[in-house]
């Protein structure tokens, strides 16, 4: 006689595989960043009176940091992520204002962005973007269909980001503030918001983001900076005139790893913000097309990973990989934007190249993510190839197939391969191998 049990025990014992791609892209990332942080930080260093290697060693740290959390995060199930999102919502908002307590928060070239941990200070926006982006995804998925059909459930999450980026320009933060506007735009349009509909809160805000922008003089000075740096090379235009002359001083092939002149004390902030203009100078147009070819590939198997959980009814998991693309992607394509002087002056890190810790971390954790998101995907795949070898027919070996069970089995035998949605009709496989309509 058919063991419904058995058989679901079966189906919970397969394991999923984590994408080689991603784990591959990721670490040919890394391991560039770690290249390129003891090329660019040993001048700085020297000025700075510490040893030639001091954040070459700092940044080995933190990325052993960032691989461990990021190995955690692989670890944890999905579903333990989306079942507190109110908690996560209520965090973000709870760490934004830990900048402001006195004796906790620290002040770094007037911004107060840094919680001081004793060991090292922690940019709390970093961590931020990753609890916003797995809130915004449990949102989607549990009013989805709402937020394409009215205008309130789309407007909440914009509430909701408003208010994080009014916390955030109080540090200030302009740069970050931006990107979570960003990324909510694009998580709202790939979870089924209506586009001429956003249109409306979209032009209400840019008015809003122009006056920001303009209101305080030294964001002001960038931006009229970014228009013609070389009218104040020296003042304004100081940072981005000699991030030019790097990119413009490689040429096709570079002069060499190592061989930088503009990171000996001329650009500014060469281990962290311009970095990839380094990269320009000592690798050449070859060197950029490289970096720009190893993000393009992260947020397009991101993307893809996201997308195929989507077909599979794995909304949540789906909408994490489309957050972590859009986050990652956007930042990369500002930093790189900003170096090559297509974008106003922005205090943004290249992900997981560029020297620091608070962002190397996250980035890493947000990879974890995205492989756990995959793991996941991988097992549901196989769950639902075991589920339809069942209802094939005779299996191998010329044995007569065991009849189809009376009874419904568990709902743990299945639920790899369920979707998220709340109102639509979904399919889901049974141990009948037919389906049913939920």
């Amino acid at each position: 006689m058919f063991d419904s049990s058995r058989q679901a025990t079966r189906l919970e014992a397969i394991d999923g595989r984590y994408d080689g791609w991603l784990i591959a892209i990721a670490t040919a990332i890394a391991a560039f960043g770690v290249v390129m942080v003891a090329s660019s930080s040993i001048a700085v260093a020297v000025n700075h009176g510490e040893g030639p290697f001091y954040y070459l060693v700092r940044h080995i740290v933190f990325l052993a940091v960032g691989i461990g959390l990021c190995a955690a995060v692989m670890r944890t199930d999905l579903k333990l992520v989306e079942k507190y999102p109110q908690a996560l919502l209520g965090a973000c908002a709870l760490m934004l204002l830990m900048v402001f307590v006195p004796g906790l928060g620290h002040t770094v070239n007037g911004a107060r962005r840094w919680v001081n941990l004793g060991v090292s200070n922690f940019q709390i926006v970093e961590a931020v973007k990753i609890f916003y982006l797995v809130w915004l995804a449990s949102y989607l998925v549990r009013f989805r269909d709402e937020v394409n059909a009215g205008w309130g459930a789309m407007l909440k999450p914009i509430g909701v980001a408003i208010v994080l980026v009014a916390l955030l320009l109080m540090q200030p933060d302009f740069g970050s503030a931006t990107m979570l506007l960003a990324v909510t735009a694009g998580m709202l349009l790939l979870g089924g918001g209506h586009l001429k509909r956003m249109m409306l809160p979209v032009a209400c805000l840019l008015p809003a983001l122009v006056a920001v922008a303009v209101i305080e003089p030294y964001r002001l000075r960038r931006i009229t900076s970014f228009w013609n740096p070389w009218e104040d090379q020296l003042g304004a235009g100081y940072q981005l005139s000699n991030a030019l002359m790097a990119i413009g001083r490689g040429e096709f092939s570079g002069v060499g790893l190592g061989a930088s002149i503009q990171k000996l004390s001329y650009l500014p902030e060469a281990h962290t913000d311009f970095i990839f203009s380094v990269i320009g100078e000592e690798l050449g147009f070859l060197g950029l097309l490289f970096v720009i070819g190893l993000f393009a590939a992260l947020v397009g198997r991101a993307l893809w990973i996201g997308y195929r959980c989507v077909e599979m009814r794995r909304h949540f998991a789906g909408y994490v990989a489309f957050g972590v693309a859009l986050m990652i992607g956007l930042q990369s394509l500002v930093s790189m934007g900003v170096n090559l002087g297509l974008l106003p002056t922005k205090g943004l890190t290249l992900p997981l190249i560029s020297s620091g810790g608070s962002s190397v971390m996250m980035t890493c954790v947000a990879i974890g993510l995205l492989l756990r998101v995959s793991y996941e995907l991988d097992r549901a795949q196989r769950q639902v190839a075991r589920l339809r070898g069942m209802g094939a027919g005779a299996p191998p070996g010329g044995e007569s197939a065991p009849p189809p069970p009376t009874t419904q089995p568990p709902p743990s035998a299945v639920a790899a391969a369920r979707g998220t949605s709340r109102l639509r009709p979904r399919i889901e496989p049974t141990l009948g191998g037919l389906g049913r309509n939920a």
